[in-house]
């Protein structure tokens, strides 16, 4: 066996106190990516909307996502509905349900859309409406359905630099059924710090 010229590397004579240090940075660079993550989102509607009833008092139940099929390229993935919440957003006295779906990607934070789904007497419930295509890059934040009036914050990218797990701009918008359609409203593009 040749021995080295060179002398021994630091990393081959380890003491436990280096172990203990490296063990510490460690801890520090999960603990900081776990404050790091997109806030927590929250979906909600107002009592009334809970409450649509038919002419004979029984309340009509919203449209359940389980089972629709989502305009969705998720590869074989599967989908998942993160968050829904009901409410009658044309004013017909049935409820509709809006949901935020995305590609079951089991880690990490895959872009979502938003979808408005109806359902006729008798028939699966269907989606008639995308408020927000996956394919615009967005990860949905709050969001909730209220007077009508659905709203959410859209979580982005300024740049493709940036690294995925961490959105640099967030944008409020919301959606109102006027006439044949829903009419999108958005706040100011922001940066996060």
């Amino acid at each position: 066996m040749q021995t080295s010229a060179l002398p021994d590397l630091a990393h081959t004579a380890a003491k436990p106190m280096h172990w203990l240090a490296t063990a510490a940075a460690m801890a520090g660079v999960v603990a900081l990516a776990g404050l790091l993550q997109p806030r927590t989102a929250t979906a909600t509607a107002t009592a009334s909307e809970q409450r649509t009833t038919t002419r004979h008092g029984a309340p009509v139940p919203a449209p359940d996502p389980a089972g629709v099929d989502f305009p969705l390229e998720c590869g074989g993935a599967g989908t998942t509905v993160a968050k829904q919440a009901p409410g009658d957003l044309d004013g017909d006295g049935r409820p509709e349900t809006v949901a935020v779906v995305h590609c079951a990607a089991g880690s990490g934070t895959p872009p979502g859309g938003i979808y408005v789904l109806t359902q006729a007497s008798g028939a699966a419930p269907r989606v008639v409406a995308t408020l927000v295509d996956p394919a615009d890059r967005k990860t949905v934040g709050d969001f909730a359905v209220r007077d009508g009036v659905v709203s959410a914050t859209l979580l982005g990218y300024s740049s493709l630099e940036v690294p995925r797990c961490c959105p640099d701009q967030e944008e409020q918008a919301s959606w109102r059924w006027k006439g044949k359609t829903f009419v999108r409203s958005s706040g100011e593009l922001a940066r996060s710090v």
